[in-house]
């Protein structure tokens, strides 16, 4: 920590600001019902004025912090927001779910709508997408002849586990630019520890919570078919493809520009054009693009191109902030001593440094009910001790989205409206599907820890 532009070098007033940091963030959230921007903003704040702070390189800290992060991700949370708005709005879920039924078989519709689930969370916010397939799950409950609970607690998992953890979705995107996570790399690996906990989170809810939860589904839904979800879309279907490529062609370029990196030398060929066609922001463009030739209708085309973008905004500016104010703490810890004592403390005691981010992503969660909250505020914290604890960038982002999942309870909104629309008992839903994100965060996170020790991330 060089001297000049260090916030502060007392380790004592370090630590004690860290902890009133994370104390007020969380207390002004659940106690005072704060939003998170201010939650998040006094107490940066505060810590300017705990004696010994050097206020100017505070400032420098906060401002450049804030800045870096939105420079580097802001535009790619808009334009995923986008193609979420599109995913929602041309048919696009409603296909990959009639794709997925076809994979498995109509017979085994709780996988098929939890492998819907792992997909579409990728681009769209999970309770968006649970309001969308409602009336399916409860209309393939009753023609299964199971419960509810049988039917959507692996989609409720599975929907929350791909939001937080797997990029492009805004959040896991905001945490990968805070910690300086390799997007590919993140999307790879973070898909493989995300299929692994949607599938515990099926197996929950099919062999442990469903059976044991008498809901029935509701017969409003009943003879409702893939093509009746959301009767105000559009009246002609994308194909498969289509509806699949505003998703998949922005991960394979991302992805494959980490891979041609590794492969070839600086200055060839492949690796200067796929590190513009993979850089985020080109790739996203390009699934916009993709996503917005979805759309049949020549006046329903004029019409959604503002849309999208208005909608997409709204959408995107608590993450935008929230993002860069996690940069500035993050920026700000990393100009004090408390940076390498909480590194030493795991270090010292044999801890595996790994579930540092995994711990703070838990209580960020638990207590605020916000998963995005849960997956920056880690982020936020560890970024700065990521060369003292000697933690790659992805293995931290991965670790501390895996915590930001556990567990969906009374506190979060994605738990009522799941409660509310599956029309569970509360005690049933807090079981069922506190159940599942609790199984499949912790799977997911045991995913992690071994990509982390094979040295794959």
């Amino acid at each position: 920590m060089d001297a000049s532009t260090a916030v502060n070098t007392s380790a004592v007033v370090s630590l004690l600001g860290f902890a009133v940091v994370i104390f007020l963030l969380l207390f002004l959230i659940a106690r005072w019902k704060w939003h998170v921007f201010f939650a998040l903003l006094i107490p940066i704040i505060l810590f300017g004025l705990l004696p010994g702070i050097q206020q100017n390189n505070f400032i420098d800290a906060f401002e450049t912090g804030f800045g870096n992060t939105l420079g580097s991700i802001g535009v790619v949370i808009v334009l995923g927001s986008i193609i979420a708005e599109a995913m929602k709005h041309t048919g696009a879920i409603q296909v990959i779910t009639r794709s997925m039924v076809n994979l498995v078989g109509s017979k085994r519709m709780p996988l098929a709508l939890t492998l819907t689930g792992f997909i579409i969370g990728v681009a769209i916010f999970s309770d968006v997408a649970y309001v969308i397939l409602n009336p399916l799950v409860h209309s393939a409950a009753r023609t299964m002849e199971v419960g509810i609970a049988v039917m959507s607690t692996g989609l409720v998992g599975a929907l929350q586990l791909t939001h937080a953890i797997v990029p492009p979705t805004p959040g896991p995107l905001a945490a990968a630019a805070i910690v300086g996570a390799d997007i590919g790399v993140t999307i790879l690996y973070g898909g493989i520890a995300c299929l692994a906990g949607s599938l515990a989170s099926w197996a929950w809810g099919v062999y442990v919570a469903g059976p044991r939860i008498d809901t029935e589904a509701s017969e409003e839904f009943e003879g409702i078919a893939i093509e009746d979800l959301d009767q105000d879309g559009p009246a002609e279907l994308p194909s498969t493809l289509s509806s699949y490529t505003p998703i998949v062609i922005p991960i394979l370029l991302i992805g494959t520009q980490s891979i041609v990196t590794l492969v070839y030398a600086e200055g060839h060929l492949l690796r200067t054009l796929f590190q513009y066609l993979g850089w985020p922001v080109v790739a996203l463009s390009i699934g916009v693009w993709l996503a917005y030739r979805n759309i049949r209708n020549p006046d329903d085309r004029a019409r959604a191109r503002d849309q999208w973008v208005e909608s997409a905004l709204k959408m995107s500016a608590m993450i935008l902030v929230v993002t860069g104010l996690g940069g500035s703490l993050s920026a700000i810890l990393r100009g004090t001593p408390a940076v390498d004592t909480i590194a030493a403390l795991f270090t010292d005691y044999g801890l595996p440094t790994i579930l540092l981010p995994f711990v703070i992503g838990i209580i960020g969660n638990m207590i605020t009910g916000s998963t995005t909250v849960g997956v920056i505020t880690a982020a936020s914290l560890v970024a700065p001790m990521l060369g003292s604890l000697s933690l790659s960038p992805e293995a931290a982002m991965l670790a501390g989205a895996s915590g930001s999942v556990i567990i969906k309870y009374v506190n979060s909104s994605y738990f009522w409206v799941c409660t509310s629309l599956s029309r569970l008992r509360v005690p049933d839903a807090v079981f069922a599907y506190g159940g599942a994100t609790l199984v499949g965060g912790l799977v997911t996170f045991l995913t992690v820890c071994i990509l982390w020790g094979t040295g794959l991330i």
